[in-house]
């Protein structure tokens, strides 16, 4: 109920109309008053002399990062930024905004349209968990579309994710104890698993920081563990426990469960999530070739994998020498070759 119903003054009233006895409307305030300041409140929820101190929540404004989807921003948003000006302007606060940046979510839909209560086409999470479990769900979640876009709910994909996990939890346990046998010289197994590893903590800790794209690090995560696959027989201890530690590190910000799991496998001490976050040496993480596209006249026909500062005399001799790139060369005047070491050739012919 209404505060107002308590008030008998306001309440009982004479029909303005009539001269009746009446009732006055209680209530007076839409539902979105309520939530425009409610999280000052947060910061000093037992005050019971004030809605909050004002140092206190000068402490703590503005917020960091709101996040809120795109029909809740406008609505709230504007509202709670209407009520802190007010505040501001009555002394209670010293901001004019209650946060310093806005990110708004994409839907999720089903059947092509945004799944709502009110229209009875929700997924029950719950379901989803115990079917599949809620690291999985997650992985699904994060992985299907970047953040700030719509995503379509298809529950065959989040078996794929289960699948996903079972491979890195298979890889992990499977190679717990080779990580701690005596191994001589570096193997190129061991080279080509460091390699993708740091580029992956590399790539990760980019979209983490500065892009908010879940999806891309997950999938750097299938890339990492499908390159472990391949190179599993040539791994030995010179590779292997910073590549376990580091996978389980990786994962666990999309799978906390799993990841806690394979970290006390490992016989790590403590919550995985309170360890430091995984480091990349840029040179482990540098290719040791690199592969550069040919085109002619503009479009790729063909890729070439040379050593890191060939000069652009042998990279147009190699070139020219492709199969790939004779069948459009042949019978044919060039009349030049642009060459961007490391990264291009582009042939241009009559």
């Amino acid at each position: 109920r209404s505060p107002l119903e308590n008030v008998p003054e306001f309440l009982n009233v004479n029909c303005p109309q009539c001269g009746a006895a009446a009732r006055r409307e209680t209530d007076t305030m839409d539902t979105f008053v309520d939530s425009s300041w409610y999280f000052y409140r947060y910061c000093d929820s037992t005050n019971d002399k004030a809605p909050f101190a004002s140092q206190v929540a000068n402490h703590w404004f503005p917020i960091d990062q709101y996040i809120g989807g795109v029909t809740h921003a406008i609505l709230h948003l504007i509202y709670s930024r209407f009520w802190t000006k007010v505040m501001r302007d009555i002394g209670l606060v010293t901001t004019g905004e209650p946060a310093k940046n806005l990110f708004t979510q994409g839907m999720v839909l089903k059947d092509g349209t945004a799944m709502s209560k009110s229209k009875g086409n929700i997924v029950d999470p719950e379901e989803m968990v115990e079917k599949y479990g809620a690291d999985t769900c997650r992985l699904f979640v994060l992985f299907a579309a970047p953040p700030e876009r719509d995503m379509d709910w298809q529950e065959s994909a989040v078996s794929g994710q289960r699948r996903f996990l079972e491979r890195v939890y298979r890889f992990v346990t499977a190679h717990v104890d080779k990580a701690s046998i005596a191994a001589g010289e570096p193997t190129p197994g061991d080279r080509r698993a460091l390699r993708k590893l740091h580029q992956t903590v590399r790539k990760v800790t980019t979209d983490f920081d500065s892009r908010w794209h879940f999806n891309t690090s997950i999938a750097a995560l299938m890339e990492l563990v499908n390159e472990l696959y391949e190179v599993r027989n040539d791994l030995t201890a010179n590779s292997l426990p910073e590549v376990l530690e580091k996978l389980t590190l990786l994962l666990g910000p999309f799978a906390p469960y799993a990841s806690q799991d394979l970290w006390d496998q490992l016989g790590r001490q403590g919550l995985v999530f309170r360890q430091p976050w995984p480091s990349y040496d840029d040179e482990l993480a540098k290719e040791e070739q690199a592969e550069i596209p040919v085109q002619v006249n503009g479009k790729l026909r063909a890729k070439i994998t040379v050593a890191f500062g060939t000069d652009a005399k042998e990279l147009e001799r190699l070139a020219l020498a492709e199969p790939k790139v004779r069948a459009f060369t042949d019978g044919k005047q060039v009349v030049k070759i642009i060459v961007v070491p490391d990264k291009l050739i582009n042939i241009v012919v009559k």
